[in-house]
């Protein structure tokens, strides 16, 4: 499906807007995304057509479940499970007989027919050709989404490398700077296989090929964000979801192998010689900056494209975006090789957008012996991406993990002696809180064992409260149900805060946890809000303790160069206030409806400084 055809597909099924008048690259659309993705569902699809380019802009393609499950060709993403369920379950079924093995046969030539196939001849994406100057990544409607941002940033690339001892192929998504018009940085993480691959070329004192797809059947750029074992094909994972061989094309001046139908091909070379340069910073998925750092630059050599090119894009930034619907397909579609291949208790897997992938999952377990959650959690933590997660809570096979009430009956029966699982390890390089890049603590939260007396345990929320000790507010909303008290700091900055101290003079008791935000936090930030700011701003070592029974969790900024806080500390990603007000204006010309109110009002409350770090 050509991306094209998908958009027309979205236009029939009534989940694209079409923006006909003149929007900027810089910051506008960013802000109109953000808007549109955080409206309850995800929104629609947008088509920018006057871009001040030759090409439309595609945003938020894959940012509801159902435009998730249409751009993957299914009515539901369950389909997707199930099949891979059916599949496996039938590979590694034990064959005892001839006619057991021989029934496997019409299996692998299914998987078969999925393989990527090489064509001959130039491909779709090779109808147009910039070479020599022509080559201009500035004649590209390339977007810079966050005033705090280095620079403009491709951020659905599908980046091609090859193994340069095996020769076997990987396709990875890596946001790319532009640094000029034929140079970008390349942003892989050195946890992952193009890193991997350039770290090898490196070491042969050879030239890095590269390419970078854009566009094309969404199947692509999901395939391109999943987290596939090493040395697998991604476009095999395509193929398997769009039940068809992907034909793939050679490009012109590597020998790199893309999608013969994606929209927009950029040929080049990484040179592991050159010096890393400066690459950052970026509103990231996490909700803050990712601050600066060195990386690999990219040289563009050749542009090739589709005379219809369509450029896509996506922002990111405070949860939900788009990217929170393709981690949930994810969590979906690699649901049953976890369970079949990795831990075959796991019952359901869910990770909250909140979470923004790795921090938090809630796992659900078939429990049959002391000790089981444990292993579950050192498992999945050295399973894949499942490496990067912070947060574990493992919960009975009974127990609906995606229902808040379910959880929480067993929350408050939590023993803090007995229920917490301290461990430590790699980390997503965009984790904040840890003093060490890519590396720190986690913990999982063993509820598979949570007596039903100790779910019905009832807890008091205080009616009023007097400052102390550096805390200024409090809310009680949770205490109820979760035995939560919600406390938030005063506004001037202090290393310490004396909760104990507060909990003490205002007589405050029968509670299971305290959390304490920033002052910024209060007023108009409720759960999802809180959860996602408690599970990016914790370090679960330095910033959890136990006090007399109590969970106290410090949620707070960590101020950088104290203690055992990081060196680097960023801010929250949001729009500055004079594009805020240039959307408030131009809102009626989009055609968008009625207006939507920007989520960063609320979020610049939390501002550190007017930078990407504190």
């Amino acid at each position: 499906m050509r991306l094209r055809e998908y958009i027309s597909k979205l236009e029939a099924a009534g989940e694209l807007c079409r923006i006909t008048t003149r929007v900027d690259c810089r910051y506008e659309m960013a802000e109109i995304a953000d808007r549109v993705s955080k409206m309850e569902g995800g929104g629609k699809a947008l088509l920018f057509e006057n871009t001040g380019t030759d090409f439309p802009v595609l945003m938020n393609m894959m940012g509801s479940n159902r435009r998730m499950a249409m751009a993957l060709g299914v009515e539901s993403l369950d389909d997707i499970a199930k099949r891979i369920d059916t599949m496996l379950k039938s590979a590694m079924t034990p064959k005892n007989s001839l006619m057991d093995k021989l029934r496997m046969l019409p299996l692998l030539q299914d998987v078969a027919k999925w393989f990527p196939r090489k064509i001959s001849g130039r491909g779709e994406c090779q109808e147009v050709v910039w070479q020599g100057e022509d080559v201009d990544l500035s004649r590209l409607p390339i977007l810079t989404s966050w005033p705090a941002d280095g620079g403009a940033f491709i951020t659905l690339p599908m980046v091609c490398t090859k193994d340069p001892e095996t020769g076997i192929p990987n396709m990875g998504m890596y946001r790319m700077q532009i640094f000029d018009k034929r140079t970008t940085g390349m942003h892989w993480h050195r946890h992952k296989t193009g890193a991997r691959h350039y770290h090898g070329y490196k070491q042969r004192g050879e030239r890095m090929p590269v390419s970078v797809a854009l566009g094309g059947d969404p199947a692509y750029t999901y395939s391109a964000t999943a987290p596939m074992p090493d040395n697998m094909d991604e476009m095999l994972l395509a193929g398997m979801l769009r039940r068809s061989p992907v034909k793939m094309v050679k490009c012109l001046t590597n020998d790199i192998w893309v999608p013969a139908d994606c929209d927009i091909v950029l040929e080049g070379y990484v040179d592991p010689s050159e010096e890393l340069a400066v690459e950052g910073a970026f509103g990231d998925h996490t909700g803050f900056y990712s601050l600066t750092d060195l990386y690999p630059r990219f040289h563009v050599e050749t542009i090739t494209m589709r005379r219809d090119a369509v450029y896509p894009a996506t922002i990111v930034g405070v949860p939900p975006m788009e990217d929170a619907y393709i981690a949930k397909a994810t969590e979906t579609i690699f649901l049953a090789p976890i369970r079949l291949a990795i831990q075959p208790e796991v019952r359901d897997l869910y990770m909250p957008m909140e979470g923004t992938a790795h921090n938090l999952a809630l796992v659900s377990i078939e429990k049959r012996y002391l000790g089981q959650a444990s292993k579950v959690a050192q498992g999945l933590w050295g399973a894949g991406q499942m490496m990067f997660n912070k947060y574990m809570v493992i919960a009975p096979a009974e127990c609906d993990i995606r229902s808040r009430d379910a959880v929480f009956k067993l929350l408050r029966g939590l023993d803090p002696a007995r229920h917490l699982i301290w461990s430590e390890g790699v980390l997503d390089v965009l984790d904040h809180t840890t003093p060490t890049t890519g590396y720190g603590s986690k913990l999982a939260i063993d509820l598979t064992d949570i007596s039903s007396e100790a779910c019905n345990a009832t807890f008091e929320a205080p009616r009023t409260a007097r400052p102390e000790g550096g805390v200024e507010l409090f809310n009680t909303e949770y205490c109820h149900d979760l035995g939560l008290l919600v406390l938030y700091a005063e506004r001037e900055w202090r290393e310490k805060i004396d909760v104990e101290g507060y909990l003490s003079k205002n007589n405050i008791k029968n509670i299971k946890y305290v959390a304490l935000f920033d002052h910024g936090a209060a007023g108009n930030m409720r759960g999802g809000d809180l959860l996602w700011l408690a599970a990016a701003n914790v370090d679960p070592r330095r910033d959890i303790r136990l006090s007399d029974g109590v969970v106290i969790i410090d949620a707070r900024s960590k101020r950088p160069g104290y203690g055992d806080n990081p060196p680097r500390f960023p801010n929250v990603v949001t729009s500055h206030p004079d594009t805020i007000h240039l959307v408030d204006d131009r809102w009626e010309e989009y055609g968008l409806g009625e207006k939507i109110e920007s989520p960063s009002r609320r979020y610049r409350k939390l501002w550190l400084s007017d930078g990407a770090e504190w």
